[in-house]
């Protein structure tokens, strides 16, 4: 097994580095970054770092980039309060990876990449049309990390789902909806059907369900 230490990967060049520390996690959830300016010009971001912070209250995280470049997506939200999270489909991999490029400010990526924008609700932020599952969120706080990073954490306001996917126990069934998962910077991968445990116990070895 290859031995890195913190040393070697600082050594590394800047995009073996890159490519390097952002698979160490494994796969993570691929998600559209959906928001709107004040004067309404939509903006739609790839992101694959959102995490669960808490069930009660119901709350979301994702991660920035630093804003030593301007960041629509981080722009946009401080000024509404509003940004929405949408699964990416598997067959719209590709378009949702194009939302990466760096667009000029007045084209918005929902237009650029094939996504259509739709409000719901009065909500305040831009759904992805064609996700399967989509959440409304409202920023509560944030937290700078070290490097220049933000953890924003979100209010889960509203959630859209297909029928399909919500279990009878509140569990979902991400393998029906289809949507990716990503690895390393520019890896999507499909979901199969997971292999699924009940609640551990000790001395109780988990069986399937």
């Amino acid at each position: 097994m290859r031995h890195l230490t913190a040393a070697d990967i600082q050594a590394f060049d800047k995009i073996y580095r890159l490519n390097l520390v952002n698979g160490l996690p494994g796969f993570k959830p691929a998600n559209l970054v959906g928001t709107a300016a004040p004067d309404g010009h939509t903006n739609l971001a790839v992101f694959s770092s959102a995490l669960h912070l808490g069930s009660d209250p119901a709350l979301l995280g994702i991660v920035t980039r630093p804003t030593t470049v301007p960041r629509h997506t981080y722009a946009n939200l401080k000024a509404s309060g509003c940004y929405t999270l949408n699964h990416v489909p598997e067959a719209l991999a590709a378009q949702a990876h194009y939302t990466s490029a760096n667009f000029p400010d007045e084209v918005s990526e929902f237009d650029a990449c094939g996504f259509t924008a739709v409000y719901r609700d009065g909500f305040a932020a831009p759904y992805v049309a064609e996700s399967p599952l989509s959440i409304g969120l409202r920023l509560l706080e944030e937290h700078a990390i070290s490097n220049g990073t933000m953890l924003l954490v979100g209010t889960v306001e509203h959630v859209y789902v297909r029928d399909e996917a919500l279990r009878a126990d509140g569990t979902l069934d991400l393998a029906a909806l289809a949507t990716a998962a990503i690895s390393g910077l520019d890896g999507y991968h499909a979901v199969a059907p997971p292999v699924r445990f009940g609640y551990a116990r000790p001395g109780q070895p988990p069986v399937p369900l």
